[in-house]
């Protein structure tokens, strides 16, 4: 005797948390060495500096976009040997998210998918640009995203309460 077969759930029905890549992509890449060529007769160690910013957005009901941009900054003294600022991005399949979970999704999961694609992008281009590579160390995303979370809520504890 066979079992009875069961439809497949319509989309209305299913709802199960989904999540997933869509599309990964530099959305924005630029490199400039406003020394050059002078700048490559220098023997000092340039020194580096690595900032970042991460921001997502809902797209629809069921994708977000989120971004990490990357500018790392090389001097020497008071001369820019090198400046690169790369902004790698990706859409992601989000749904059935619960509300409360999308925000730590855009902060920390998105950006880990995303750092080893922009540390490839920045290396690649420092080198090409004619430079030593500049590899990105290790983020702790979770982390940060705690810390801005508490940083808010001492902000939002911090502002006097308005009476009504």
């Amino acid at each position: 005797m066979s079992e009875p077969q069961q439809a497949a759930p319509t989309p209305e029905q299913n709802t199960a948390p989904v999540f997933g890549i869509e599309k990964l992509y530099v959305k924005d890449l630029s490199v400039e060495v406003p020394k050059a060529p002078e700048i490559f007769l220098e023997r000092e160690t340039p020194e580096v500096g690595i900032q970042f910013t991460t921001r997502g957005r809902q797209l629809d009901n069921a994708h977000i976009e989120v971004e990490l941009v990357v500018t790392v900054n090389a001097t020497i003294g008071e001369k820019t040997v090198f400046l690169v600022e790369a902004n790698q991005a990706g859409v992601f399949r989000a749904s059935n998210i619960p509300a409360e979970d999308v925000e730590p999704l855009m902060g920390i999961a998105c950006p880990n998918i995303l750092f080893p694609f922009v540390r490839e992008v920045i290396s690649d281009t420092v080198i090409r640009a004619g430079f030593a590579p500049v590899i990105l160390q290790p983020i702790n995303f979770e982390a940060i995203y705690r810390a801005r979370l508490q940083e808010a809520q001492a902000n939002a504890e911090a502002q006097p309460q308005q009476l009504q």
